[in-house]
């Protein structure tokens, strides 16, 4: 006679896993109520879950709005398995640099089959609101969409082909457009689909390989967002992907 061998679990890991998971299939920011209706928990226990989560970094609260989203420890766990933690360690740095020294909000966008995802945001002091958070994948209509469609990336290839089938012919005219300037420049300036009156500034990260690894874009409001490599803003953020690329072993 033989019997099962029974797996011991830890049932608190499990609840805490279990808000994860309620954040991640929602896809935006959540509010304590939502949580609660969608977990069937007491206040009380998930007040504690909640607050031990964002001590740990794996769920974010902003005190704005009061609403929970998936953090940044997780974006940094994740790549860590997918062996591209090494990229955004690099880039962070350049991110607040670029900040600092323009006032716009910068990221770092990496391939993924669903688009370009957003891994890391730098924001500006004046916190414009980009349409976008940690997690976010960006359309091919914007900045970062053209600079994936411009130097493609093996992973990227179906999700450029098939976002550029759903153009009509004006709008992949323009696209092709947006992207033989952007692979000659090596850069894409756009305003951005998601949210009105703001633009951004999208440049490549490349390795040696000239595979493109990476996207920083930089946004704000489109009367201060570089139009060009010619102004002083977009020459700065060109410079710092140069720099970054050069690490990664990219000539021209």
């Amino acid at each position: 006679m033989t019997t099962k061998n029974k797996v011991s679990v830890i049932q608190s890991l499990q609840v805490g896993l279990n808000i994860l998971d309620v954040l991640a299939e929602q896809k935006e920011p959540l509010k304590f109520t939502d949580i609660q209706n969608l977990t069937s928990m007491t206040k009380s226990n998930l007040y504690k879950y909640l607050s031990t989560l964002c001590e740990f970094g794996v769920i974010h609260r902003n005190p704005m709005t009061n609403t929970y989203s998936l953090g940044q420890k997780l974006i940094h766990l994740g790549n860590i398995a997918l062996g591209q933690s090494s990229i955004i360690e690099i880039v962070i740095p350049y991110l607040k640099k670029i900040n600092d020294n323009t006032s716009l909000t910068a990221l770092l966008a990496i391939p993924s089959v669903n688009g370009p995802l957003i891994t890391y945001i730098s924001s500006a002091d004046y916190g414009v609101n980009i349409g976008a958070q940690i997690g976010t994948t960006l359309p091919l209509s914007s900045s970062t969409g053209i600079i994936y469609s411009a130097f493609p990336n093996s992973q990227m290839i179906s999700w450029v082909e098939e976002e550029a089938s759903k153009l009509d012919e004006d709008a992949l005219q323009k696209h092709e457009s947006y992207k033989e300037n952007a692979r000659k420049l090596f850069y894409a300036s756009k305003i951005e689909p998601l949210v009105e009156h703001v633009s951004s500034y999208s440049v490549p990260i490349l390795n040696f390989n000239k595979d493109l690894i990476g996207a920083i874009t930089v946004v704000g409001y489109t009367e201060i967002v570089p139009k060009s490599a010619d102004q002083p803003i977009g020459q700065y953020v060109l410079d710092i992907s140069k720099q970054i690329s050069t690490y990664y072993g990219f000539t021209d």
